[in-house]
């Protein structure tokens, strides 16, 4: 009995170390998207994220495991419009969702943050992230996909991703035929979407 005992208390010794090593790595991961971000909306250059200052893959999915928390941060806010705009689609797609968002920040006419840009146009119920206007709960569904666009996320806000959408702020699925894509530039298409920028420059 008294092994027994030990043995539990060992074992919920380490389970509490992991808990706290896990809540070190997301508090790590939104400091660091936060400083991330800043710099984005600033447009502070293309140059690679030094090591140091990079989110890594281990503190990305740290980060909201469940996909149940609020979005309240650009990891979170970032991954579940990758999710919901793209998920079970190809990897060019959800990469393609994602520096759309990334084109947006900081940009004349949007926000500054990544959540600010993703919730963009809710009061008039007219976002470009449909997901986010349509009423339904928000929370993940798939596990697997939701990974898949934090790792996303964690690229795209460490500047590794190529921006296959050359600059564009603005997408709609292939299906649809919305009379706003008249007034812009297509610049790039993928399975799913098709890519636009404005006619008077691009999103630099």
């Amino acid at each position: 009995m008294r092994f027994f005992s030990m043995a539990v208390c060992i074992a919920l010794t380490l389970l509490s170390g992991q808990v706290s090593a896990t809540e070190q790595e997301q508090k790590a991961a939104e400091n660091k998207a936060e400083v991330l971000e800043e710099k984005a909306a600033q447009k502070e250059g293309d140059l690679p994220v030094p090591k140091a200052e990079a989110i890594t893959t281990s503190e990305v999915q740290a980060v909201d495991p469940a996909g149940v928390a609020p979005l309240d941060d650009a990891i979170t806010c970032l991954a579940r419009s990758i999710y919901w705009e793209a998920k079970g689609k190809s990897t060019a797609d959800m990469e393609a969702v994602a520096s759309v968002v990334m084109n947006r920040l900081g940009h004349e006419g949007f926000p500054d943050t990544v959540c600010a840009v993703v919730k963009q146009g809710s009061e008039s119920k007219n976002c470009q992230f449909s997901w986010w206007c349509d009423g339904r709960p928000d929370t993940v569904q798939e596990a697997t996909q939701y990974a898949i666009a934090k790792e996303i996320a964690r690229k795209a806000l460490n500047k590794q991703l190529n921006d296959r959408t050359h600059g564009a702020m603005y997408f709609h699925d292939r299906n649809v035929k919305p009379d706003w894509a008249r007034k812009y530039i297509r610049t790039a298409e993928t399975k799913m979407f098709l890519f636009y920028k404005p006619k008077g420059g691009d999103a630099r």
